[in-house]
Formats: structure tokens, sequence, C-alpha cells
């Protein structure tokens, strides 16, 4: 008896060292519902496989993917999609350093700057669900009126709105070098006289307001749009696929659809998540769309929503994506844009997230 329990004991430690590393070779696939913590960041590093679920409706844990519905998500596309790094550098572009800058006309309603009873992000309250088959929903109020795209200037150069002669801004602003890029003038980084006329023209041509010359934080998200229409993708961060992947540039504030390695859904600007409420890089599947909807938390509308992590959605917005510090968590579009992609998804299409939004 005693020289076999030793021997039993070294035979059980051999088993153990022996099989850990062949149990950790293979990444185990793991189930989680959607909106519960930053798993995508987290199962990256740990190589496993995640699968984003509808929210569990306040249960304690996620319920399994039935085989059916399994089988449909796995056969969407065979290779998993890569995850984006949780170390991935945090980004701060000049273009979009809007430090000491303000709306360079006044604002009757100023979008986010009103005080605020909840500081929740989207994603800590699912939307409810009904069961069974839905009635016909009604469609969206649409914009009274075109969106003005307003300027973020020096606090000194803000415009009156009683038809006040608008001068050509001296002050470089932070966005200049990429504005003088685009418009194919000498990037030197500082404002001229000729340097204003132009970048004038150009925020006159885009109905940016005021139009003083000053290449401000939304001039310069003009012109990132325009230049990702040809190749958004040009860095291949968004994968490709077989089935439809929208893609969210949260770096760029850019959103597109693209398969196959094609471009169906062009570039358009978007607004993330403001600091402390940011929206997570991730895979995700779009589990509910509603066309009508109304926040539970704020009580806004969110016309076209198609929810893809717990109370987060693509949607559309009444006011300027430009505008304020960022949304709740959700992907805002501008309307016209959220119903184009109303009319192009569909339920269980793939939502692939990366990047830092500035400031975030």
């Amino acid at each position: 008896m005693n020289r076999t329990l030793p021997a039993l004991l070294v035979g059980a430690s051999l088993l153990t060292f022996v099989a850990v590393p062949a149990a950790a070779a293979r990444p185990t696939p793991v189930v989680h519902p959607a909106g519960v913590g930053r798993s995508v960041a987290r199962l990256a590093s740990s190589g496993a496989q995640a699968v984003a679920l509808p929210p569990s409706r306040g249960r304690a844990a996620a319920r399994p993917l039935s085989r059916m519905r399994f089988a449909r998500a796995a056969a969407a596309d065979a290779q998993p999609l890569p995850q984006p790094h949780a170390t991935t550098p945090r980004p701060h572009p000049p273009a979009d350093d809007a430090s000491g800058l303000v709306p360079g006309l006044p604002q009757r309603d100023p979008y986010q700057q009103q005080q605020e009873q909840q500081k929740l992000p989207d994603r800590a309250l699912p939307p409810n669900i009904p069961r069974g088959r839905m009635p016909q929903e009604p469609e969206p109020d649409r914009p009274l009126g075109p969106v003005r795209h307003i300027e973020l200037v020096p606090r000194s150069e803000v415009q009156g709105e009683g038809g006040a002669k608008v001068k050509c801004s001296p002050s470089t602003g932070p966005a200049q070098k990429a504005v003088e890029e685009f418009l194919e003038r000498e990037p030197d980084g500082v404002q001229s006289p000729e340097d204003c006329q132009a970048i004038r023209s150009f925020q006159r041509a885009h109905q940016i307001e005021p139009a003083t010359g000053f290449a401000g934080p939304v001039t310069g998200a003009v012109v990132r749009l325009l230049r990702a229409q040809k190749d958004p993708n040009h860095d291949q961060r968004c994968p490709e696929r077989t089935v439809r992947v929208v893609c969210v540039d949260l770096n760029r504030q850019l959103l597109w659809v693209q398969q196959d390695g094609e471009v169906v859904f062009r570039p358009v600007a978007v607004r993330s998540g403001r600091p402390q409420m940011d929206t997570r890089n991730g895979t995700y599947r779009i589990y509910w769309r509603h066309k009508n909807h109304m926040s539970s938390l704020y009580h806004t509308p969110m016309p076209f929503a198609q929810f893809f992590d717990g109370g987060e959605a693509l949607h559309g917005v009444y006011d300027d994506v430009y505008a304020g510090a960022g949304s709740h968590g959700c992907i805002n579009l501008q309307f016209e844009d959220s119903e184009k992609l109303w009319g192009l998804l569909d339920r269980n299409d793939l939502v692939y997230v990366w990047g830092h939004k500035t400031g975030v």
C-alpha cells in the first residue's frame, strides 16, 4: 500500500500535466448574452470565439442557441471573424481636436447640452421585445427640414443669426492640413487668405455653417467622409465575408456595408458613444429591428432602430450627427441614411465595430 500510493499520485500528476496544454490548445466557443461585459475584447486575448445573443431579459444565464439557429449562424460563414485587439492604441488626430471651440452659430436647443437625469449607457437596458407577431408599424416622423452642419470655431469668431457679415477666419483650424491636402493646396497646416477662400467655398458646397474658412472638426469630418468613398476598407480592418457585414469604424466615425469584397452601402457619417458611454468593440449580430422605436431610457425617438448589443442599435436621429460629444452608446445616423440602411439589412446580419472615438 505504501508503495502504491506514491505511484498513483505521480501518475495523476503526469496526466494533469499532459492534459492541460491539449485542452488549452482548442479555443472553446463562448455563449454570452449581448451587452454583458466587454466580452469580445476579453475573449480575443484568450482565443475564445464569442457568439453574441439577444438579451436574456434578466435571467441569470443566457439560453443556448437552438440547433436550427446555431446551424444558420454557423452556415453564414465557416470562419470566425477576427476580434479587435484590446490593446489597440487610441488615436487622437488633430483634425478631431475640438478643445476650446464652440458652435459657430447660436444654438436654440443645443444637442446633449441640457442637464440629464439619467447617465446610463444605452446597452444597460435592452428593448422590451414583444412576443408573437407584431402589427404593421407606422412610419417614423420625417425631419421638418434639412439638417444644418454647424462648425465649431474659436469663441471670438462666433457669428450672429441676424444676417451679420461673415468674415474670413484668420485662424488655423485643427483640420487645416487635412483640408489643404484634399483641396490640393500646399499642405503647410497654416491658414492664409487664399486657403481661407478655398475652404469657404468647400464649406458652402457642403452646407457647413458658418462658412468662415475655419477648418474645424466638422469640415475635417466631411473631408474624411469624402476621402473614404473610393475605398473605405483600404486598410483591411473590416473582414470580408460572403454575408453582409456592417463595418463601424469608430476612429473615423464612419459606417459602410460590404459583402464578398464589394461595398454594397457606401460610407456615411455616424456618431458613436461619448466618454463613459463608449460604443464597445466587437462582433455582433442584429437581433431585433423596430422601425418606429422609442428609447426606454431617454424616451427619445430612434427611427429605423436595428439592435445589436443590448440596448445599443443602429438608428436615425433628427439632429446633426456631427453635433455634440457623442451618443449614449448607439450608432447614430442621419435620418435618410438610417432609412436606406433599414431597407438593406435584416436580422442576423453581422455588425463589426472597432477603434475608438477621439476623446473616448
